[in-house]
């Protein structure tokens, strides 16, 4: 078959051609939109699951329909380095800047006006861009330099606003948990007086299975502001459509067989799905797809996996961080006890905080309950079995396992 018709896109937040099992989730973003349009009040959205689950994808879909239903929109990536603090504010000054140009066309109410004048002096004070909205800046309002001062009075004036016209102001925030608390503070504190007030603004989120955890510390209220979603993989019937129907859509078909050895090795991961299913109408001679053709796209995409997806996460980790993530990788898919690693890096357990520590901070584990750990990446585990003798020579010690 031609690789330039393939038709899957493995690939961070692509959309996939066929998005499947989350009708559920994009109902629910619809029913938000209605409540909007009618003059109602709702809690906003935090999607929240492990990496390769199509969280991503799914937040710049609801970013796209927010677009289509005129809301004023934003949206931001959080980093959790020492620039994100000011690349992330930035980043909204600037989103709020260039989706306000549209505003500024249309005859403009006083509110909306004064809104813009807020927007403008939030970005003034912030410095993001040279971008004017043709009014004057709002003083004294959003910009005190006090983040959640400034991010409520910018909310208040903004949804006001916006609400005269039955649309919402909607911050989509990928990579949420890696926010700094001082930012997340603001953004949190202002969707609840937003909630409180009913006023039009809604903070969409995505981010790891940590998530809920991090937001309820920073604000103990969090645990009511929002709809909390949590995005798993797929149902196998939901996995056969996704490899299934892009490909009968070009006339391609799969031999029973040869869907089921694809839809074994990707478990349901929507990530592994695109990965599988790329490798497969790449490798098959025809557009009947046979079981060989599957088992070779299997061992390629596996590659392709172990060569990027994996790999890249590993390097994150510093040697002595690589010995955790191989004591964890004999539970399998996990999670771990933390005193049971312990046991098996030949440590004490008051010894693994700095490493489950900075693991955490990397992204490559979470803490799914308390004395526990767990891969953040489906699939790490396995990888670590495939290459442990790699991996054993890199980091110069051997775990002892008790499986």
């Amino acid at each position: 078959m031609l690789a330039e018709q393939n038709p899957y896109s493995p690939g961070s937040g692509r959309r996939p051609p066929e998005l499947v099992g989350r009708t559920g989730e994009l109902e629910a973003f619809d029913t938000l939109r209605a409540r909007v349009a009618s003059g109602r009040g709702d809690r906003g959205v935090v999607l929240t699951g492990l990496r390769g689950v199509g969280k991503t994808v799914l937040l710049n879909e609801m970013y796209r329909m927010a677009e289509s239903f005129e809301w004023l929109t934003v949206r931001i990536e959080a980093r959790r380095d020492e620039a994100g603090v000011h690349a992330v504010r930035r980043a909204l000054a600037r989103g709020l800047m260039a989706s306000s140009r549209k505003l500024a066309r249309t005859t403009l109410s006083s509110r909306m006006r004064g809104a813009l004048g807020t927007i403008s002096s939030f970005n003034a004070k912030v410095g993001a861009t040279g971008i004017e909205l043709g009014v004057e800046l709002s003083q004294g309002r959003a910009d005190s330099g006090d983040a959640e001062v400034d991010l409520l009075e910018l909310v208040e004036d903004v949804s006001l606003a916006l609400g005269e016209r039955r649309r919402a102001f909607g911050v989509f925030i990928d990579e949420m948990q890696d926010l700094d608390s001082e930012t997340m503070g603001a953004l949190i504190a202002a969707q609840h007086l937003a909630n409180q007030q009913d006023w039009p603004f809604y903070i969409i989120a995505a981010g790891l299975p940590n998530l809920p955890r991090v937001l309820t510390e920073t604000r103990s209220y969090a645990e009511r502001l929002f709809n909390y979603r949590q995005i798993g993989k797929f149902s196998r019937e939901e996995a056969a459509r996704a490899l299934r129907d892009p490909a009968e859509r070009l006339g391609a078909k799969f031999a029973p067989d040869a869907l089921d050895v694809l839809l074994d090795a990707a478990d349901g991961y929507p990530y592994f799905i695109q990965e599988y299913g790329q490798a497969v109408w790449n490798l098959s001679p025809e557009a009947f797809i046979e079981p060989s053709d599957a088992v070779a796209a299997v061992r390629h995409g596996t590659e392709q996996l172990d060569g990027g997806f994996f790999r890249s996460r590993w390097q994150r980790a510093t040697r002595s961080e690589r010995r955790m993530l191989r004591a964890m990788a004999a539970d399998g898919e996990g999670p771990s006890s933390t005193a049971v690693v312990a046991q098996r890096m030949e440590i004490q357990p008051s010894s693994v905080g700095p490493y489950r520590a900075a693991l955490i901070s990397k992204g490559l584990v979470y803490a799914p309950e308390h004395g526990q750990v767990a891969f953040t990446v489906p699939g790490m585990a396995g990888y670590v079995e495939r290459h442990h003798e790699d991996i054993d020579d890199a980091s110069g010690t051997s775990i002892s396992s008790d499986r």
